[in-house]
């Protein structure tokens, strides 16, 4: 049953992620098929206006008492991480009824202080990964997702991710017909490719020591050439065994990683902002044949070459790359 969705906004409300879920549980679409929903927003008063991030404010209809009952619980994004007793015990009732709990973005807060998060899958936006999983330790973080359906726990990336999660559980609930007249109505597709590590800018090991610095500078503007551990080495002036081990106290990482990930950064750069065929970019970024640019570039941003142009690209990429 999907009849009956409550949205949670709670003070700090961010107004795009709270109308996603608006968007596509609050419009009637009878008229194209689709059951009627019943939208209730709730806040910890009803009427009460709340701070949003944007310098607006939302008013709920309905208090805490308007998550009883309904099919669906949405928690919209907050800026908030402490939470009133009243509001985690009315989403700790909610989802001990039977209600399927989904968490917007950092809506996942509000689960995690209730404890809905407690060894369950979940996700959460990149960014907020690392101090959800220090206040959460139980939780079971899957950072590079844009949603998680963990059955009666949705939990979504950042942002326009939320609209993935809400059509994923119209999907769900009432089959692809039904996403897909919602998703022509928001111009956005029924289900978008890859996940939110796309669109993570990839940390790049630095030296944390002027020693490797020219080498590492010089490899980086040779991309192209093939570098084995015993040319950088040489061109260092040192062992094989020495430098494998200066590199990894200076980038705690292998020259191996280090030289993918430089690689992979170089493609996407030319993904952007060139035309070139796939084919071209792999020998400009040194993997040498477009198989391998696809292996590698996949596993560490994790869509293929061809995905992240469409998604990223500045200009039109030729046909067939």
């Amino acid at each position: 049953m999907l009849s009956t969705i409550a949205v949670l906004v709670l003070p700090q409300v961010s107004p795009f992620e709270f109308g996603t879920v608006a968007e596509v549980f609050g419009i009637d679409r009878t008229a194209e098929g689709l059951p009627p929903f019943e939208l209730r927003v709730c806040g910890p008063v009803a009427g009460e206006p709340l701070s949003s991030t944007v310098g607006c404010e939302v008013v709920p209809a309905y208090g805490l008492e308007g998550l009883r009952g309904a099919d669906l619980v949405a928690v919209s994004a907050t800026r908030m991480r402490e939470f009133p007793d009243e509001v985690l015990d009315a989403v700790r009732d909610a989802a001990a009824s039977g209600s399927t709990m989904l968490a917007v973005c950092s809506g996942a807060f509000v689960l995690g202080e209730a404890g809905l998060l407690d060894d369950r899958r979940c996700t959460a936006h990149w960014m907020n990964v690392d101090d959800l999983r220090q206040r959460y330790p139980r939780a079971r973080i899957d950072p590079d997702v844009l949603f998680v359906d963990d059955g009666d726990l949705v939990t979504s990336a950042g942002t326009a991710a939320g609209i993935d999660a809400c059509l994923h559980v119209v999907r769900r609930e009432l089959g692809s017909a039904a996403v897909n007249v919602i998703a022509r109505r928001m111009v956005v597709p029924p289900q978008r490719d890859g996940g939110q590590r796309q669109f993570v800018e990839q940390p790049v090991p630095q030296c944390r020591a002027d020693g490797l610095a020219p080498v590492l500078e010089w490899v980086v503007e040779n991309l192209q050439i093939e570098h084995t551990v015993s040319d950088l080495a040489r061109r260092a002036r040192m062992s094989d065994r020495s430098f494998a081990r200066r590199f990894v106290a200076e980038t705690g990482t292998t020259p191996h990683r280090w030289l993918t990930l430089q690689r992979v950064l170089r493609a996407q750069r030319l993904l952007e902002d060139t035309d070139l065929g796939i084919d071209e970019v792999a020998q400009r970024c040194g993997f040498g044949s477009g198989a391998l640019l696809r292996h590698h570039f996949r596993k560490v941003v994790g869509v293929a070459p061809a995905d992240f142009r469409r998604t990223f690209a500045t200009r039109t990429a030729l046909a067939g790359s």
